[in-house]
Order: structure tokens, then sequence, then C-alpha cells
């Protein structure tokens, strides 16, 4: 009996609470991302990359007043981030729902801001009032009673009968329910955890080993003295300039015609006597 107690009353290990957050808020928050992005595949990677996070990051989040809190903030910035769009598998619709009144919720939620929709989903959908709202999207109270109103107003001009924010709660708890959404195992998550810091601790070393090894090689081919640029070229002045041959004179025009009328051989007086 003494031993059970000891047991029951000793302090959880990272892991156990780690597991204990986790599987306390993942399943719903699985539910809430893929209220946000309308897919299933990347509502279980949004909530899996999040509690990546909260295990790298267990000494902060362990001491956090609202954990649960902290995880649904970086579930939502994953899911709602907008590079995903460039990602092939998400190029195109996500899967169907297939009750016709659900799926029609989703298509008025999805054409929603994603700012609307997040604080609609919040206040709604999870049940924080305004304030705490306000503060999980970083935005002022006012701002966000606007987006709110904004985000009602749409849904009950294209469904009615969601009019009534009590019915809009239980509509979009149930519609995120009938989904089957499932999360992950506990310790896959953290082994998957580890496993990314070991990626980014391996490459954070190769890249600081490659900047290492490009300044060493600069440093040995750097020249080690000051060599002072060569001045451009200046001009030299009081040279003549090139000047072509003019045109011959009278004289120089009769010898030029004497020498054509002379033999091949030249002047009479330059050939060889007795060749």
């Amino acid at each position: 009996m003494k031993q059970s107690e000891e047991l029951a009353t000793a302090p959880l290990t990272p892991a156990q609470a780690f597991d204990a957050l986790y599987g306390f808020c993942a399943p719903a928050l699985v539910r809430q991302t893929y209220l946000l992005t309308g897919r299933r595949e990347l509502a279980r990677e949004s909530v899996e990359r999040a509690f990546h996070l909260v295990w790298q990051r267990w000494p902060e989040v362990a001491v956090d007043r609202d954990p649960a809190g902290w995880a649904r903030v970086m579930a939502y910035e994953y899911a709602l981030s907008p590079w995903h769009r460039f990602r092939p598998r998400h190029r195109g619709p996500g899967e169907p729902v297939p009750d016709p009144a659900d799926r029609a919720l989703m298509a008025v939620l999805l054409k929603l801001p994603s700012a609307q929709r997040r604080t609609l989903l919040l206040y709604d959908g999870v049940g924080l009032d305004l304030p705490e709202t306000a503060a999980e999207t970083e935005a002022s109270t006012p701002t966000t009673a606007y987006r709110l109103m904004n985000a009602r107003s749409v849904i009950a001009a294209r469904l009615p009968d969601l009019a009534d924010p009590s019915d809009l709660h239980e509509r979009l708890v149930s519609l995120a329910s009938a989904q089957g959404l499932r999360a992950a195992q506990p310790p896959a998550v953290r082994a998957g955890s580890e496993r990314r810091a070991r990626l980014w601790t391996r490459a954070a070393i190769a890249f600081t080993v490659a900047l290492i090894g490009t300044t060493a090689l600069t440093l040995r081919t750097a020249p080690t003295h000051y060599e002072p640029p060569v001045p451009p070229g200046a001009e030299v002045r009081g040279v003549p300039g090139r000047v072509g041959p003019g045109a011959l004179s009278e004289e120089e025009v009769e010898l030029r015609e004497k020498l054509r009328e002379e033999t091949a051989s030249g002047p009479e007086r330059l050939v060889p006597i007795g060749g």
C-alpha cells in the first residue's frame, strides 16, 4: 500500500508529462486544424509538427501557464502557412465531406479569410472568450470582434439555419468529430521530434564546416600586401601625327617614267661589263 502511494505521488518524467499533454490535446487539436484547412493529412501533420516543437522546448513549455494553448498556436500557425499552396499534394482540393450539409459548411468556412476562420474557430469552436481569442491571434479586441461578426454574418447569409451561435458551435463540433481523425501515438511523435533535431544539428554542423573551409581558402589565396591599382593611361603630347605620302612633283614623275622605259636589268651603267 505504501509503495503504491509513493508511485502515485512520484513526479512524472518529461516523457510521461509530454505523453499526458499530447493525449489530452492532440485528438481535439487534429479536429480543429481540419476545420482550418479542410485537409485530413495536413491537420495531422500540423499537430505533429507543433508537438515536435513542444518536445524540443519541453523545459520552456512545461512551466508555461497554458501548454495546451502553446501547442494550439503552433499547430494553427503551421496549418495556415501560405507555403502549403506550393506543395504538390496540397494544390488540388481536399477530400470531400460525405454529408451534404457538412460539405456546405466546410465550403463556407474555407472561403473565409484565414484570420476570420481562425477567430471563428477559437471563439465558437474551442470556446475561448474574446480577450483570449484576441491574445492568441495577436490582434486587438475590437479587431477580433470585427472578424468574428464578419465571419458569422457570412455563414448566416449562406447557411441561415446556423445564424444562432449555439447552433454553429454544435455543427462545428459534429463536423470535426464525424471525420474520424486520429492523432499519432506519443512515442512516435517524440521520436520524430528527436530525429528532426538530429537532422537540423547535422545540417548546422555541415554548414559551419563549409563556412570555415571557405574562410580558410579565402585567407590562403588572398594577397598578403597592398598592390596599388594601375593608373589609367595618360595622353602623350609633342609626338607628330602620322602623315601619309603626298602627291609626286614634276621631277619625280619624270624620273618614274624614265625608270619605267629602261630595260628590266636597269640602266646601262649598271649592266656588268663582259657579262
